[in-house]
Formats: structure tokens, C-alpha cells, sequence
């Protein structure tokens, strides 16, 4: 909870910092980088430094988190903290490196801020800071202890490499050591650490596609922004050793037995996937709607494995879109307008992030609450603050 002394200098601040956090995090990351470049060799993604993802990840928690405590007293953005958390415990981030953050934002905030930032300012600022970070911190923890293992990076041996649509390629891995493993859940995600040509180590999460419990699999788009999927395309070889990080997100599959829709876009597919594939490994009786749209039916990436599992389903249902559509599909990008949603349900949703605010908000229109929607966001999502 925010405190009575800085609830009115954080709400009165807040349209100020938030309009300045673009300018800030820049020179945050320069400054971290600079005393700290060991961050960037299997931790902080250089492509995401590049492209300003990671500047906008930052501001766009930092905005939403100060937010919520203006708009919200008493309480915190427990669905956003959750998703930031598990995102974290894939990347093996430690209490000790929220001291490390927490010195170079706010000598950035104090150097772009210096003609209006004050000491109450910066005081009421610096209690948001550690109210978010201790919040992370306790749950980042909690998460840490569930696992079956106290390691970090486990290795796994690549036992199959399968391509898996137009520029897609599907990974099967199978424990490289006799590490005690975790148990995924559907709709979970792990970080895969590979090194680079320039020998600098980088790290990507990609959502388990296929079986869950102690398997592994992930399917990947080779040209998909980063530096990590062309190597995992290009160089890794059945029989090689991959690092990677224990299961986490906190997008899976709700116990009921009420209606489900999976609704996804490109290689957005693999988390839906790994939740339909679980329905029909159980023999679930649950109404499924299956919602996906792809630019080409090549492209679909996991078609072979989803179109399988929809037809051992008694209860389910596909409905494609394709931008270059064949007979039996519709054109165009998808849109909830055309379609005759249960009532009651509960919708999964993965894909670009224009993609999912559309959907999101077109469900709501057709009344689904938004606490039956359920989303993984890989990047950064200002737009949830909204």
C-alpha cells in the first residue's frame, strides 16, 4: 500500500514521469550497461536493447504498477505482477540485482528530471520502486521453491529438429543428466540459452508446444526479431545440448468444466496448441473452440498436431483464417464478430500484440469478463495499463 505521504506527490507526478519514462530507460540501460555489461551475456536480450523492447517492457510495468496504486489503493496489480514474475524466474533474475536496478533508474530519473525532481519526489518514487520490487521479489521466490530442482540451467539433449510450417522448426528435447525435472504444465514457456558467432550468450523463452509433464518440446519461428531462433535453426544439430530453464508462466489451463476457446495468431499457436493437446490426452469432455489465423495454410506451424487433436475431440471445433484463404476457411484476419462464442467461457489467447488487444476487446464487447481471458504476452504490453 502506498503511503498517505506519497499517494499525493505519486498522483500529482505520475502524468510527468509517465510522459518522461520513454526518455528514461534509455539512459537506465546505458547507465546499467556500463557498469554492469555482464548482464547482457545471458540475461538481458541485445536484440530487445536494439529494437526498444525492453525500454518499453520497463516503462510500461513501471507506468501500470504506479498506476494501479493511484487508481487502486489498498491493493496491487496481482495478474501483471504474476506475468512479470514468472517471466523473471525463467531468466534466473536474484534479489540482489533489484538493489543494482534500483541505483542506476534513479540516477537516470535524476538526471533527465534535474530541473522539476525534488527530495519528496524522488523519496515517494524510490516506495513505489521497492513496493513493486519487494512484491516481485516475494513471489519470484515462491516460484524459485516450486521447482524440482535448485538449478538455474539444466542441459537437454536435442532428440529430434522437424520442420513445422513455412520458416518454423519444432525442437524435442530429452534430459541431457539425471537432474530431477519439473513437470510443465499446458501453456507453459521455458528460456533457452544459446551462444552466439560472436561468442556472446543470449536467451529466449518459447512456449512448450507439444506434450507437457516432463517432456520438452518448442516450436520456433526462425526470422522472429532475435538473434536466438536462427541459431537454434541454423547451427544446433540433433545430439547437441541445450540450457534450459525450468517451466514457468502462469497462462495454463483453469480445472473446470465449463466451455473453452483457444484463440491465436502465427506462431502465437504454440501455447493453445499445448493446451489442446492436453484436452485430447485426457479425453477431455469440454466444449473446445479453436480459433486460429495464418497468412497461408503452409505457414500454420503446428496444423498437422492441432487438426489432429481437434478431431479426437468429441466436443471441438476449429475456425481458420487465412490471408490467402482455401476452401473451408474464411479471409482475412480474425475477428470474434463472426463467431458464435459459448456462453461462459474462458478464452486463451496468444499472438502479436496488436492481434490480442483487438481480441481481447472484441470478447468483452460480446461479454466474456476479463477475468475469463487469459493471455501470454512475450514483449512488452503498455497497452494492459489501459
Amino acid at each position: 500500500m502506498l503511503s498517505d505521504k506519497s499517494f499525493p506527490v505519486i498522483e500529482a507526478t505520475l502524468p510527468l514521469v509517465g510522459s518522461r519514462i520513454g526518455e528514461i530507460t534509455p539512459k537506465f540501460y546505458a547507465r546499467l550497461f556500463a557498469a554492469h555489461p555482464e548482464l547482457l551475456d545471458g540475461l538481458f536480450s541485445r536484440s530487445n536493447q536494439r529494437n526498444g523492447n525492453q525500454q518499453q517492457a520497463l516503462a510500461g510495468s513501471i507506468a501500470a504498477f504506479a498506476s494501479h496504486l493511484v487508481s487502486h489503493p489498498g491493493t496491487l496489480p496481482e495478474t501483471v505482477l504474476s506475468r512479470i514474475a514468472h517471466r523473471h524466474a525463467s531468466l534466473g533474475i536474484t534479489e540482489p540485482q533489484y538493489q543494482v536496478v534500483y541505483e542506476h533508474l534513479f540516477a537516470a530519473i535524476a538526471e533527465d528530471l534535474a530541473e522539476v525532481i525534488t527530495p519528496e519526489i524522488a523519496e515517494a518514487w524510490t516506495e513505489v520502486y521497492w513496493l513493486m520490487a519487494d512484491a516481485l521479489i516475494k513471489l519470484e521466490k515462491g516460484l524459485y521453491a516450486a521447482q524440482a530442482n535448485g538449478k538455474m540451467w539444466t542441459p537437454w539433449k536435442v532428440a529430434a529438429k522437424t520442420p513445422a510450417g513455412t520458416g518454423s522448426m519444432t525442437f524435442t528435447l530429452e534430459p541431457g543428466d539425471d537432474t530431477p525435472i519439473t513437470p510443465a504444465l499446458p501453456g507453459q514457456y521455458v528460456s533457452v540459452k544459446v551462444t552466439l558467432p560472436d561468442g556472446l550468450r543470449q536467451v529466449r523463452q518459447y512456449s512448450l508446444s507439444g506434450d507437457a509433464g516432463t517432456s520438452r518440446s518448442f516450436t520456433t519461428k526462425k526470422d522472429d526479431g532475435g538473434e536466438v531462433s536462427p541459431v537454434l535453426h541454423n547451427t544446433v544439430e540433433v545430439g547437441d545440448i541445450l540450457e534450459i530453464s525450468n517451466p514457468y508462466g502462469e497462462i495454463t489451463l483453469k480445472e473446470g468444466d465449463g466451455p473453452v476457446v483457444l484463440a491465436s495468431a502465427g506462431i502465437g499457436c504454440t501455447p493453445t496448441a499445448s493446451i489442446l493437446r492436453s484436452l485430447a490426452e485426457s479425453g477431455s469432455d469440454r466444449q473446445v473452440l479453436v480459433l486460429h489465423a495464418e497468412s497461408s495454410l503452409d505457414s500454420w506451424a503446428l496444423r498437422d498436431q492441432m487438426t489432429d487433436d481437434v478431431e479426437r475431440l468429441e466436443g471441438a471445433e476449429l475456425q481458420l483464417w487465412l490471408e490467402q484463404p482455401v476452401a473451408g476457411t474464411k479471409e482475412g484476419f480474425m475477428s470474434l464478430r463472426e463467431v458464435d462464442l459459448p456462453a461462459n467461457a474462458s478464452l486463451y489467447l496468444c499472438g502479436p500484440l496488436p492481434f490480442m488487444k483487438n481480441i481481447r476487446n472484441e470478447a468483452i464487447n460480446a461479454g466474456i469478463p476479463a477475468t475469463k481471458i487469459h493471455y501470454e504476452v512475450f514483449g512488452p504490453d503498455i497497452w494492459l495499463a489501459n
